[in-house]
Order: structure tokens, then C-alpha cells, then sequence
């Protein structure tokens, strides 16, 4: 498999960024595992991965950001030193931030928290950048089945699912395991729900 180049990159994005754009849902390596993803501020299409992995567990669903600035617009009570341990982050690590707003109803548990990342991987980077939205990111597995590593891995009931499959060629150098995560409640408490 030849490498891909620049334009290779940004001529998928740009594909991805428009099946999201049309309410699709998309099956995608992120800086982590593999994932099911869509358009955060899309209800049916957050509803249609609801169904595809079997779980209506809102707490399995996080979404990317594609910076803090962008986390900001969507969860309007997360302590500051939220941020600075985002910026601080050496590792893949989800934030559960308080105050969720803009995002799709049927993304936001009863706690009213969102979980967020800001993915250091390219493709990601650039699907964030042409949508200008949040992503939604959850591992692309049946509920109660292990989070495939990589693409080989994901079950064709899954594949056979989503709307565009992204190339693998675009998989950059995932660590293959789940993000940490960390909850921060409005005053900066914190606990770890993953190290």
C-alpha cells in the first residue's frame, strides 16, 4: 500500500466532510482506534449509530474537537483548568466537561456533560477543519463487544453500516487503545473514570 500523499489526504476529507454534512455516518481511524462518527449537531444521524452498535448509552459517545476554542462553543460550564489540562494532555485524553450545549439532545446524558477530545492525528484535524464542527467519536464495535484496534478488526455488520469507510492509508499512527478520561465537575473537581 503506497503511502498517501497531501492531496490524497485532503480529496478524502473533503469526500467525508460531505457524507457528514449529509447526515451520514462514517467508519474512521482516529489517533486512538477505529470509530463510528457523524455530525455531533445531527439527532438522526447520533440516532443511527445508536442503532448500528446496539447501546443507547449516551456515555459511550464522545465527540472531537478540532481545539479547545471549538470545545468552548459547545459546553458552556467547564472549569479553566479543563483547558489547561487539555493543552497539557502528552497523551490521547478525553475530557467530561460540564454544561453541554449545540450538540444533538440524544448525544447529552441526564448529567448534562459532554465528553470531548481534541485528536492530535491529521485526517481527524482535517475532517474538524472542513465540517467546523464537532464529530462524534465512538469505538466502531457492537455494544459489549471488544474496540477493534484497527480496521481489520471492525465487524462487516459495522462496515456494512456507515456511509463511507475511510481508507486506511489515512490511519497515521494510532496507539490502538482507548483514550484516558478524566471528569471535571463546574468548580475543577476531578476523578478518573480511565487512566
Amino acid at each position: 500500500m503506497k503511502p498517501a500523499s497531501n492531496s490524497d489526504l485532503q480529496r478524502e476529507a473533503d469526500e467525508v466532510v460531505r457524507v457528514l454534512r449529509q447526515g451520514g455516518i462514517i467508519l474512521y481511524p482516529t489517533d486512538t482506534v477505529w470509530g463510528l462518527g457523524c455530525d455531533a449537531t445531527n439527532a438522526d444521524a447520533v440516532a443511527r449509530i445508536y442503532a448500528l452498535k446496539r447501546n443507547e448509552n449516551k456515555k459511550s459517545m464522545l465527540v472531537l474537537c478540532a481545539s479547545a476554542d471549538m470545545v468552548a462553543r459547545y459546553v458552556d460550564r467547564a472549569p479553566g483548568i479543563a483547558y489547561e489540562v487539555m493543552e497539557l494532555a502528552t497523551k490521547p485524553l478525553t475530557l467530561i466537561l460540564p454544561g453541554a450545549a449545540g450538540v444533538a439532545a440524544n448525544l447529552i446524558p441526564e448529567e448534562g456533560t459532554l465528553g470531548v477530545r481534541v485528536p492530535d492525528h491529521e485526517f481527524c484535524r482535517r475532517l474538524l477543519r472542513g465540517l467546523g464542527r464537532p464529530i462524534v467519536s465512538t469505538s466502531a464495535n457492537i455494544s459489549g463487544r471488544p474496540s477493534p484496534a484497527g480496521l481489520p478488526e471492525v465487524a462487516k455488520e459495522i462496515i456494512d453500516g456507515v456511509d463511507w469507510v475511510v481508507d486506511p492509508r489515512f490511519e497515521g499512527k494510532p496507539t490502538r487503545k482507548p483514550s484516558s478520561i478524566l471528569a471535571f465537575g463546574p468548580d475543577g473537581e476531578v476523578k478518573i473514570i480511565r487512566e
